[in-house]
C-alpha cells in the first residue's frame, strides 16, 4: 500500500528533558506553542490519546503507541472533526529527541497508509508552525506565532 509522509526536522537549544515536558506533560506551556491547543495521555505505551482544542473539543484522539522518555513517543492518531480526514483512518507520528551539542535534535515523522492524503497534507501545514512556537518558546521565553491561520499575511506580496 502507498504511504504518505511528513517529516521535519528542528535543533532547538534546550534539553531532552525540558522538550520531552513541553512536547507531553506541561499542559500550560503546551496551550502557549499550540495555539490553545493541548494534548491528554499517561504517556505510557497502550494509554489513551487526545487532542483537545480550546474549545474543549477533540479534535483528535488514539493511543500512545511507544514512550521512551526523553528520547522517542509514537502516537497512533485518527482526526476527529473534519469528516474527510477522519475517513483516512490512523496515522502515526513518531516524535524523537537526540542530544545534539547544547541543542536538541527533534524529529517529527508523521505517516499514514494512503496516497496521497488530506491528513498529511493538513499536518504538514500545521507542524511547522506548531515547532516553530515551540522552539522559538523554549528559547526565547515567547511564541513567534499567536494565531494559526492569520487571516492576512504580514508580507501580501504587495511592494
Amino acid at each position: 500500500m502507498a504511504r504518505s509522509t511528513f517529516v521535519y526536522v528542528t535543533y532547538i537549544r534546550t534539553t531532552q528533558e525540558k522538550l520531552w515536558s513541553a512536547l507531553t506533560t506541561d499542559v500550560e506551556f503546551m496551550k502557549q506553542y499550540w495555539f490553545g491547543t493541548h494534548c491528554e495521555s499517561p504517556w505510557t505505551a497502550g494509554s489513551s490519546w487526545k487532542m483537545v482544542s480550546a474549545d474543549g473539543s477533540t479534535s483528535d484522539a488514539g493511543e500512545i503507541v511507544a514512550a521512551d522518555p526523553p528520547q522517542q513517543l509514537v502516537i497512533r492518531w485518527q482526526h476527529q472533526k473534519r469528516p474527510e480526514l477522519k475517513a483516512e483512518g490512523e496515522s502515526l507520528c513518531t516524535i524523537d529527541l537526540e542530544p545534539s551539542g547544547p541543542a536538541v535534535k527533534l524529529c517529527i515523522t508523521h505517516t499514514i497508509e494512503r496516497e496521497p492524503s488530506k491528513l498529511i497534507e493538513a499536518v504538514s501545514g500545521g507542524w511547522p508552525k506548531i515547532l516553530s512556537n515551540l522552539k522559538s518558546l523554549l528559547e526565547t521565553g515567547s511564541a513567534v506565532l499567536q494565531d494559526a491561520y492569520p487571516t492576512q499575511s504580514v508580507h501580501s506580496g504587495k511592494r
